[in-house]
């Protein structure tokens, strides 16, 4: 089997100025994109109610309304970072984002739930579009210092999207925009990517992988089909009680994934996952520190989400709220991180997981005293350590794995991590949702506490994964 060879458009890769600055307006551009994208991701939460009695969605339907979301992202992230190594990485970006910002509109205008279905995968897709060409233009525009800097703050943004995400989708919510509801939630995308979209040409340098010439199509083929029969599963597996077909598309997975690295062994020449990558320590190590880490995360919000609203019965707008006290933990360490990691190195990612572990038994400690009964702001402490440790993790991590990594593979080196992101947040969440729900027999302060000291240890775990990073 050979890649598919289409006429390229030859572009030079644009060199970072000598004290590492890009072009003016670059790293606002870019982020705003990567903000709207990852609070598009947690604010539909805060939508469910609102979304379900207008629309008359069933269950299935909504859990869809989520779950499409997801399941494009994750499966198109490689791909995607490939187009852009071919296509050029600012016209691939202008593409996901004019597409995300046309499938908001179409979410916010929904008149049915299978409308807003389909309109929530292109948006999925469109987000999937964006991700790698974002990591990727931020490793090929920055050197230096300033690199850190912009890789610091693709952090803060990706943690104060998914932090603020259910308090602004709650605000949003609460006002009624010229009487919007939950609609409004979509729609405030519009007007935010149609200004980001017209700063695109001018701020943004066009860039390629050097010597990339074709798209592998039947690799893409597999790689996709092969994430989908992963990450379908773990994102329906739990609401479904885990019927027969989640088993066959996990098995399934492991025989198309096999197939893909035979293939991709195979080829000389553009494969879609270059297997240079495999012999890049950096790379290695960061996968799997980011892989333990990002199963933490997104099991994390989701049991203290329901802990929050299904325990101590706050509102989507209260327990958004609380989640602030995170926001505030992250914000400090997060706009110092470039210059704790320049001295610390990858301790600094050793040293978040550990503050995170340390907010983690906080937490623990304080719920098991207050169960649902006391007041839920007494976790707050704990939740404003935990925040404090992941600045010190999402920044620095992501620029050890790309910084070390040779130029022509940082597309697919983007479009790979940024899928082990997302197949690390739906594993730990059906993991660890698992055994939320199936404790809650013992009381939702029993079974929130239980995941706490789990996610405890696994944090332990990843700050010993780190110690694999490079030194620098």
């Amino acid at each position: 089997m050979t890649s598919t060879t289409l006429a390229p458009t030859p572009t030079p890769a644009p060199e970072a100025a000598r004290d590492g600055r890009a072009a003016r307006g670059l790293l606002p551009v870019v982020l705003t994109a990567t903000f709207v994208t990852t609070l598009d991701f947690f604010i539909v939460n805060v939508a469910i109610p609102s979304l379900q009695s207008d629309l008359h969605a069933g269950p299935s339907g909504v859990q869809w309304v989520v779950a499409g979301f997801g399941l494009a992202l994750a499966a198109g992230l490689i791909t995607a970072g490939r187009l852009g190594d071919r296509f050029g990485r600012r016209r691939i970006f202008a593409l996901g984002l004019l597409l995300f910002t046309l499938s908001s509109a179409a979410c916010g205008l929904a008149p049915s739930t299978g409308t807003l279905v389909a309109a929530r995968v292109v948006q999925g897709l469109s987000a999937a579009l964006m991700g790698p060409q974002v990591l990727a233009i931020l490793r090929s525009g920055y050197t230096g210092a300033a690199q850190a800097r912009a890789f610091g703050m693709y952090g803060l943004t990706m943690g104060i999207g998914a932090v603020l995400g259910q308090l602004i989708g709650g605000l949003l919510i609460r006002a009624d925009l010229l009487g919007l509801g939950w609609r409004a939630c979509f729609l405030i995308n519009l007007p935010v990517g149609l200004v980001t979209l017209a700063l695109v040409r001018r701020c943004v340098p066009e860039s390629r992988a050097p010597g990339t010439t074709g798209l592998d199509l039947p690799g893409t083929a597999l790689v996709t089909a092969a994430l989908t029969a992963l990450v379908l599963p773990l994102i329906q597996g739990q609401s479904a009680g885990w019927p027969l077909w989640t088993w066959c598309c996990l098995g399934g997975s492991a025989v198309l994934f096999a197939l893909f690295a035979l293939h991709q062994s195979r080829l000389a020449t553009d494969p879609v996952v270059d297997p240079r990558l495999l012999r890049e320590r950096a790379f290695t190590a960061g996968i799997l520190t980011q892989l333990g880490f990002n199963l933490g995360q997104g099991s994390f919000f989701l049991v203290l989400a329901v802990y929050l609203q299904q325990g101590h019965g706050l509102s989507a707008l209260g327990s958004g709220l609380l989640f602030t006290a995170i926001g505030g933990g992250y914000l400090i360490t997060s706009t110092r991180v470039h210059r704790i990691a320049a001295r610390l190195g990858r301790q600094t990612i050793a040293l978040g997981t550990l503050g995170i572990a340390l907010g983690l038994v906080l937490l623990a400690v304080t719920a098991r005293q207050v169960g649902t009964a006391g007041s839920a702001w007494s976790l707050a402490p704990g939740l404003f350590v935990d925040g404090l440790g992941m600045g010190l993790v999402i920044a620095p991590l992501t620029g050890t794995v790309l910084t070390a990594v040779r130029p022509q593979l940082v597309g697919s080196a983007s479009g790979v991590l940024a899928t082990v992101q997302q197949v690390g947040n739906a594993l730990g969440i059906a993991l660890l949702g698992n055994l939320f729900y199936g404790s809650l027999g013992g009381g939702f302060s029993h079974a929130f506490v239980l995941c706490l000291l789990v996610l405890a240890a696994l944090e332990v775990a990843v700050a010993g994964l780190a110690q694999r990073l490079p030194r620098g």
